[in-house]
């Protein structure tokens, strides 16, 4: 038999309410993170009307043929990859600063320059005990500076190992969440309240995810999704329930590498990108700061064999150790700076030596070199800061097109819960204008 009216209104009535219900779920989880907007999606409710045995659809109402997510995987992904691209940037620059702030705070530079001046003006007036006394205290500083930028270096280098080994375990926490979401997702119906929940959790994870490091995904029919770190032809961290195990390997300079159930993968984005370039950063600052450092030692304690201290004896080494890590003035006393050339006698004035080793520090130029490493890590940290800046405004930019799509507009909703009460008033309406006509006609006699 034809549909009748009481079919029609009972289904508009019951997709009106539906409709309500999630326009009430927008509203109070406008201010939600991750949250993203749903819509109900109508569709025609046929029936069968048989005449003369042969059956035509016949329309019955309406029904609700799903619950509808209102972002699409394109946006979703572009959010990922800029956010990406901002998370390593900002883990750069915090990292570069950190290797810039030990290095100044150190002051090397003005002890390296202290420590040459000393010498300079002990040239002046070299069997003078107050200027011997400058001059070693010169030099005792400026080894104490190299120690405490590389204790600095060392402690930078600490930090960003433990923020990596800190990001691997979220990165297999996060997995490890991916892949027992894709287990309900598959046992999840199809445009599904439970589902549309789901995906919202799916959709955080990812972000999240690709906030520590750059991820390819692919997603099934039934939304569970595989993740790749390192691009397209990278290994996969998540696939169905499974999950591949992220490491993170530090090799004997201090560097980072990461790989993916053993197979090696280089990460482009995420903070833990970020935080491998900071390491090289580190590692070549290190490298830098001990050549100065060789340099001193070399240069003075090559000049001191040369010649011989005030008491007229061979020259001892002014400095001992290799490197910044551990360089030390050792000479007890400034009366054992080695000023006059080999063969002067105790007490010569000729300053022959100590003006050959004003000539080798300045041929070699430690204080420059200081100055170039100084000014490599202070431009590095501007251009990095140029990049993240840049790169954030692209992030921002992305996540203002997807809220704009996926976002819950109050204004939007209102109108909507206006709307499908009018919709469920209606429908009841109709309801009643039917047994009404039902009740009229039953009267007839």
């Amino acid at each position: 038999m034809a549909s009748d009216l009481l079919t029609i209104a009972r289904s508009g009535a019951q997709a009106a309410r539906t409709a309500l219900d999630l326009t009430a779920q927008n509203i109070a989880n406008a201010a939600t993170e991750g949250y993203v907007r749903r819509s109900v999606r109508l569709a025609e409710l046929a029936g069968a009307r048989v005449t003369g045995g042969s059956g035509d659809p016949s329309l019955s109402g309406v029904r609700v043929a799903g619950i509808v997510r209102n972002a699409d995987q394109f946006r979703e992904a572009e959010v990922r990859r800029t956010g990406s691209d901002s998370a390593r940037a900002d883990a750069q620059v915090a990292a570069y600063g950190s290797v810039e702030s030990a290095i100044e705070q150190a002051n090397v530079y003005p002890a390296i320059t202290g420590f040459e001046a000393g010498l300079k003006q002990l040239a002046t007036d070299p069997v003078n005990g107050a200027l011997r006394g400058v001059a070693l205290a010169g030099a005792d500083t400026m080894a104490q500076n190299f120690a405490i930028a590389w204790q600095g270096l060392a402690g930078v280098g600490t930090d960003l190992a433990q923020h990596a080994s800190d990001g691997a375990l979220q990165v297999n926490t996060l997995a490890a969440d991916l892949a027992q979401l894709n287990l309900k997702l598959a046992r999840t119906a199809a445009s599904s309240a439970d589902q549309s929940g789901l995906l919202d959790r799916r959709d955080q994870l990812l972000q999240k995810l690709g906030g520590l490091a750059d991820v390819t995904t692919t997603f099934a029919p039934d939304q569970s999704v595989t993740v790749q770190l390192g691009g397209v032809s990278g290994p996969a961290l998540v696939s169905g329930a499974t999950t591949t195990p992220f490491a993170v390997t530090t090799a004997f300079d201090g560097t980072i590498s990461f790989d993916v159930g053993g197979t090696p993968v280089g990460l482009a984005g995420g903070s833990l990108a970020g935080v491998q370039q900071g390491l090289v950063k580190l590692r070549d600052t290190r490298n830098a700061l001990d050549v100065v450092a060789a340099t001193l030692i070399g240069t003075a304690n090559t000049a001191q064999a040369s010649g011989v201290d005030v008491a007229g004896a061979g020259g001892q080494p002014l400095f001992s150790g290799t490197g910044a890590s551990s360089i030390a003035a050792a000479l007890p006393s400034g009366a054992q700076l080695a000023t006059a050339p080999a063969g002067a006698g105790s007490g010569s004035r000729n300053s022959a030596n100590i003006d050959a080793l004003n000539q080798a520090l300045a041929s070699a130029d430690p204080a420059g070199a200081m100055d170039t490493l100084l000014s490599d890590v202070a431009n590095a940290v501007a251009s990095t800061t140029v990049t993240r800046d840049t790169l954030k405004t692209i992030a921002s930019s992305a996540q203002a097109s997807l809220q704009q799509q996926a976002g819950v507009d109050l204004d939007h909703e209102a109108v909507d819960l206006v709307h499908f009460q009018q919709a469920f008033q209606a429908s009841g309406r109709v309801m009643q204008v039917a047994s009404d006509l039902f009740s009229t006609l039953l009267g007839i006699r």
